[in-house]
């Protein structure tokens, strides 16, 4: 399954999550930037309120598309011991990425949110919403983040994703929704006609119309 760009992914997406929608329990939380398109969509699809979930991906040094972990709001960090190992990154490494990244989270949680509180959780059935599940780590930090503040459900939804990494979010999450889990998946990018990057003024202006 192909998608034209992330406002169609999120459309399509949706149909998937249709039980879920005039729920007043719901609620609908993006992993900026490139999931907030996707989530925007969602959340007006189901009447949901929409907010964000910062989270950092941990970039492998030379590498920083390649996710050897990542952080999350509340403290939460989730590594990939096995990439770490086989690309033998350092621990003083890992721990300058993290100090790096928790620096663009707290930046860009002040940028997104403003003096606006995060979205009451507890209780609550949270759906996850990213363009794609690679190799997960994101995502995985965000569900360890959300758990701190003892929702009901959480359902982790994406249009694409690895088929391996769908399968070990199961473990993680109440529900997984990948709308498609491609055999040769590569990259996220490739699902997509358009995957140009979305900008910090593109998801304020979103969140702001939520």
């Amino acid at each position: 399954m192909r998608y034209r760009d992330r406002e169609d992914a999120g459309r399509r997406l949706a149909t998937e999550l249709a039980p879920y929608a005039d729920r007043d329990a719901v609620v609908v939380l993006a992993l900026p930037r490139g999931g907030v398109p996707v989530a925007f969509e969602v959340a007006r699809l189901l009447h949901a309120p929409l907010d964000v979930l910062l989270v950092r991906k941990l970039g492998v040094p030379g590498h920083p598309e390649l996710a050897m972990g990542a952080i999350a709001s509340g403290g939460v960090r989730v590594l990939s011991h096995d990439i770490i190992s086989q690309l033998v990154v350092t621990p003083e490494e890992v721990e300058a990425a993290t100090a790096r990244e928790g620096v663009e989270l707290d930046r860009r949680d002040r940028m997104y949110r403003g003096d606006r509180p995060p979205t009451p959780l507890a209780g609550r059935t949270v759906i996850l919403v990213d363009d794609g599940l690679a190799t997960g780590a994101t995502m995985e930090a965000a569900i360890q983040a959300v758990r701190q503040s003892n929702p009901a459900r959480i359902i982790v939804a994406a249009p694409v994703g690895a088929a391996e990494t769908c399968e070990r979010l199961r473990a993680l999450a109440d529900e997984v929704v990948c709308a498609s889990s491609p055999d040769h998946f590569q990259a996220v990018g490739l699902w997509y006609d358009r995957f140009d990057q979305t900008s910090d003024e593109e998801v304020i202006e979103l969140l702001n119309r939520a």
